[in-house]
């Protein structure tokens, strides 16, 4: 593995008040980065400020420091304005500077910025960067900055990384599952993480009313290309009928992507009228990551998304399906 990149390792040595911000819409990968990284640097003596745009997702209120994420913006400006020149911002599971949400300019504006980052799109954006996209997961590059650092990962941030890379690896099912992402879950478990109870806390955490969102889910399964593409949608009115919301759907696109012929599997999520977020997963050597960027969107070759605007779920699926059937036949 790679060692990290040293003006980020210099700068966070250097800096007393760290800003963590990651994408909007946070996954595991995202927040248990986020919570990760807090507890490493507060180990170092920094006063750090996590910020989301959005509030934490209740699947991942069980990682240990949920509690301190912000999503004002005023506290976030306090925060910097206090800091004044010993400040740095860190974005972490970050693959473009747009993806930091709707206050995107802003946040980017507080200088200097450094990424660490998976996302083989991601470019490079901000003064500094560390961006290897073999990497299992964002999480596992955390691990690997404290160790750069000095620093022993505690209990809890080894909780937060732990499950970090269980979620962005399919729980270790991936291809980018690598050695060296076992050595790192096997040295967080020596720290004291108990994987039954953050899989339980991940994966068996159901309500009634998500099991029966599930099945509505599941009746729109459609199936094209001698059953290599599965489509399942979910909208508002499901929502509404099982009091659910759509963080009740995490995970939901790992069901058709099980069946054994399925080589991309795509959930089709109506934010709001007009509104849809895209989930695509793949299998195999289909790049979904390539599709998806034809739309604007990004991610990884396996595991990639989009939105679109001014367009319903019919319609979004109608303009994917030609481009997914071209990815199929390259």
């Amino acid at each position: 593995m790679n060692s990290p990149d040293p003006t980020v390792l210099a700068t966070i040595r250097s800096k007393g008040h760290i800003l963590l911000a990651t994408h909007f819409n946070p996954d595991g990968d995202a927040l248990g980065s986020l919570l990760g990284a807090a507890d490493i640097l507060q180990s170092m003596g920094k006063r750090v400020f996590c910020y989301l745009e959005e509030p934490i997702s209740p699947l991942y209120r069980f990682l240990p420091g949920a509690g301190q994420i912000q999503t004002d913006m005023n506290r976030v400006r306090e925060f910097v304005d206090y800091a004044q020149d010993d400040f740095l911002t860190l974005c972490l599971d970050c693959g473009d500077v747009q993806r930091l949400g709707r206050h995107y300019e802003e946040l980017s504006s507080f200088r200097p910025l450094m990424v660490i980052d998976h996302h083989r799109g991601n470019k490079g954006f901000g003064d500094g960067f560390w961006v290897e996209a073999h990497r299992s997961s964002t999480a596992e590059m955390v691990y690997d900055l404290a160790k750069a650092l000095g620093i022993e990962v505690s209990s809890r941030a080894s909780e937060c990384l732990f499950a970090a890379i269980s979620t962005d690896t399919g729980s270790f099912r991936y291809e980018s599952t690598s050695s060296h992402t076992f050595r790192v879950v096997s040295d967080l478990v020596s720290r004291g993480v108990k994987p039954e109870h953050v899989a339980n806390n991940l994966y068996d955490n159901y309500t009634l009313g998500r099991l029966q969102l599930m099945q509505e889910v599941l009746a729109t399964l459609e199936m094209y290309e001698r059953d290599r593409i599965a489509i399942i949608r979910v909208t508002q009115h499901m929502l509404d009928r099982t009091f659910t919301t759509m963080e009740d759907t995490e995970y939901f696109i790992n069901l058709p992507r099980a069946v054994s012929s399925v080589r991309v599997a795509v959930f089709l999520k109506e934010v709001e009228p007009l509104h849809v977020s895209v989930s695509l997963r793949a299998k195999g050597k289909c790049d979904v990551a390539s599709v998806a960027r034809r739309f604007g969107g990004g991610g990884h070759r396996n595991a990639s998304g989009f939105r679109m605007q001014g367009q319903g779920v019919e319609a979004v699926r109608d303009l994917l399906l030609p481009v997914l059937r071209e990815e199929l036949q390259a």
